[in-house]
Parts: C-alpha cells; structure tokens; sequence
C-alpha cells in the first residue's frame, strides 16, 4: 500500500519503487539475497512485452496496422459499434480451443487498440473487451485454464462439472464486457451506424490528434467531398488499402506469430522479437524510431509490481494466508475469503498458479459437504480470471502497452480503478450467487 500511495503522490514511476521495496524488504524482513529477490522478476512478460510492442511499432511504421484495421471495418460491414464484439469473440474461441490467454491478448491487442484510435473508440472499452473475451474462453474442457481447474478436482477427487465451470465464467466475463461497452461508449457507438473504412491519410491524423479519451465517444460524421477528394490524392505508398511488400510480409509475419504460438505453442515474445529484428533488418527505412515506441515505462512499471509480490509469494505469504483462511470455523465464511485472496493475488501475479494453488488450500472444508464443490469452484474461478483487466496482470499490461503515447496514462489509470474494483465485486457477486444458494 505504501508503494501505491508514494507512487500515487509523488509521481515516481510505481515499477521503481516496488523493486526497490522488494530489495529492501526481501533483504531486511526475510533474509533473502539480490538473486532471490529476482528470481521473482517476470522475463517472460519483459519479453513477452518488449517483442510485441516492437513488433507492432514496425507494423504501425509501415502502415500495416491501418491496412487491417480497413479490412476489419469492412468485414463488419462499416459497423463500427461491432467490432469490439468482433475482438472479444476472437480472442473467446482461440482460448477456448486451448490458447493460452496472454497469447491471444498479445496478437489482438495491438490491432484492436489501433482501431480504437483510428474509429475514436475509447481505449478502455477496447482493451477491456479484449482481455474479458480471452477469459471467456479460457475455462473451456481444452482451455488452459479450465483444464488446470478441472485436472485439479480430479487429482482431489472432488465432484467437478466442466460443462457448468465454462458456463459460469463465460457469462460472468461477458456480463463485465456488457457493463463496460455501455459505461465507454458504447451506445454512442451504436447510434453511429455504418461508417466508411476509407479514411484519407489526412484525415486519419486529425482524428488521432483530436482524440480525447476522456470524453464519450463522439461522432465522425461521414466524410466529405473535400476528404474523398485528398483521399485520392494520397500517396501509392501511403494509401492504407494498397498492400504492398512490406505491408505483404509483415502480414505473413503476424500469421506466423499467430500459427507458432497458437499451432505449435512457441514462445509469443521471442516469436515476436525475432519477427520485428527479421522486418527491421528487411526494411530498414521503416524500422526508424520503432524501438522508442516499445513501451519501456510499462515494462518498469509491471517487472516492479510483479517481482514484488512473486517475492511475497515465494515467502509463503500467500500460502500461509490460505491456510489460515482453510481454518476459518464457517466454512461458507472461508470459501468467501479464499475467493477473494485469488482476486487479490491473481490481479498481480499468475491466474494459472492461483487456480491451481488455491483449489487444494479448500479441500478441507469442501470435503466436509457444508459448501458446494462444484459452486465453490467455479466461483474461485471466476474471481481469480476476471481480474485479468487489472494492468499489473500479464492480459492488462499487454493492454497498456498497446495504447497510444498520450492515452497510455488515462489507460493505466482506468484499467487500475475497474480492476481493483472487480478484484471486491467479482468475489462478493460470484460467491453470493453461486455458493450461498447451495449451502
């Protein structure tokens, strides 16, 4: 809390100060030495953010990114309140079919969010629809989550329901993509009804530049004789329609990220950074200025917070408060407080291990039938995956890093609230509806 509330006042970037707490506290309070304390920083997120965001620097630079965002603009017929359902419901059937989520966040982040600043969509939304649509699918009999939990319930010889898990968290995920389509914009974007996806260079650039994220979503209105105009007058090189090589290999770049990561579970960050160093040394002209756009003070921010509570992890910290939660003489009260150590925990560290770990830690008092199993399960589940948005998650960092300079901020910041939020709401609602009727 005192990294927060410093961070907060005093405006020192919150990664900084938390690997500066995890030294101080790791040497001072568990006798932990330099390497023990970062042993717990995440390398697979740094690369994982660094080799994406670089990535799509490149494909930005090149024009590639606005090319696919025309393409999806037609595909949905020039409805551009459908597209954020579009995203959604990608990333929900590749984690269904046993993706792992940050996978399909690191390739459709960066194309929705380009459509978000390009459609004057509020980031926020965008990126909130992204990560609930990959945990949407994740707890599907082949998703990965869902296969952890239900391989766990098996190993303990509790009474399990897959069909029932995937239900639940499919609609708790998509009942907080509803809440925030409406509360970002959403109507807005429905009263806009079909919009043209030619937009001219010149006019793609007022857009971005105007773009408040602050404020709802406002109308574009329909592009006049004066943009059609400059519209056929742009460039061979600069018109977002024409697919030229780079454009050509880029998109066989992108599709190799997806087929390796997705097809033969390949490492999505180095797939992507040795992809991004393939076009850079290809096309170098375009490559200029795309390593400053890798989102370094995200990577600070979120390698601090993470290597902070994997050290509190390490110590038994959080296993040490299961078991003290295991002892609790109402069960219905434990089941209560171990749902929201998992939202807690699982808003900065790893959904999978909290899944994993946290299941066992109940088998005492599930095995005394005075809650249900089954309800009790999916009912961590979904507190523990929902909170996926927060930005110190792998799913909400990826989010961040994916906004635009100017909204990278207001981003962080709103992922934040909505995040610490659902980490109190999303335990009380799952465990009220699903566990207090069946005790």
């Amino acid at each position: 809390m005192i990294v927060f509330l410093v961070a907060t006042l005093r405006g020192v970037n919150m990664g900084a100060l938390a690997l500066v707490a995890s030294f101080i506290v790791g040497l001072s309070v568990y006798d932990a030495t330099v390497d023990d304390v970062l042993a717990g920083f995440p390398s697979d997120l740094f690369v994982i953010l660094v080799g994406v965001t670089y990535l799509f620097a490149l494909a930005k630079n090149n024009g590639t990114v606005d090319w696919i965002v025309h393409a999806a603009v037609r595909a949905v017929g020039g409805r551009v309140a459908l597209v954020p359902w579009a995203m959604f419901l990608v990333c929900a059937i590749v984690t269904s079919v046993g993706a792992v989520s940050p996978a399909a966040v690191a390739i459709v982040a960066p194309v929705g969010m380009g459509f978000a600043v390009r459609y004057q969509i509020h980031p926020v939304m965008m990126g909130m629809m992204i990560v609930q649509g990959a945990t949407a699918g994740s707890f599907s009999p082949i998703g990965i989550f869902g296969s952890i939990t239900n391989g766990v319930v098996d190993d303990r010889n509790l009474p399990g329901n897959a069909g029932f898990l995937f239900l639940t968290t499919f609609l708790a995920a998509t009942l907080i993509a509803v809440i925030t389509y409406l509360a970002f914009g959403g109507r807005q974007l429905i009263a806009r009804g079909r919009e043209e996806a030619h937009v001219s260079a010149m006019a793609a650039t007022a857009e971005t530049a105007s773009f408040a994220a602050t404020r709802p979503t406002s109308h574009r209105e329909p592009h006049s004789a004066a943009e059609v105009k400059a519209n056929a007058s742009v460039p061979a090189e600069d018109d977002p329609h024409r697919l030229d090589t780079q454009r050509s290999v880029t998109l066989l770049g992108l599709l190799a990220l997806i087929v390796g990561a997705l097809g033969f579970d390949l490492d999505v960050g180095f797939t992507a950074l040795t992809i991004a160093v393939a076009l850079t040394l290809a096309f170098p002209q375009s490559a200029k200025g795309a390593v400053e756009k890798i989102s370094w003070g995200t990577v600070l921010l979120i390698g601090g917070i993470v290597t902070y509570v994997t050290l509190l992890e390490n110590q038994g910290v959080v296993q040490w408060l299961g078991e003290e939660v295991a002892g609790v003489g109402a069960a219905v009260i434990a089941a209560l407080l171990i749902c929201l150590i998992g939202s807690v925990v699982s808003a900065f560290a790893s959904t999978t291990g909290i899944i994993g770990a946290l299941i066992p830690l109940a088998v005492p008092f599930l095995l005394t039938d005075q809650v249900n199993a089954v309800a009790l399960i999916a009912a961590l589940a979904i507190s523990s995956s929902v909170v996926d948005c927060s930005p110190f998650s792998t799913n909400g960092a990826l989010v961040v890093a994916n906004a635009e300079p100017e909204d990278r901020e207001l981003v962080f910041k709103r992922l934040m609230q909505w995040g610490m939020s659902i980490v109190v709401i999303a335990p009380l609602v799952a465990w009220g509806l699903l566990v207090l009727p069946t005790t």
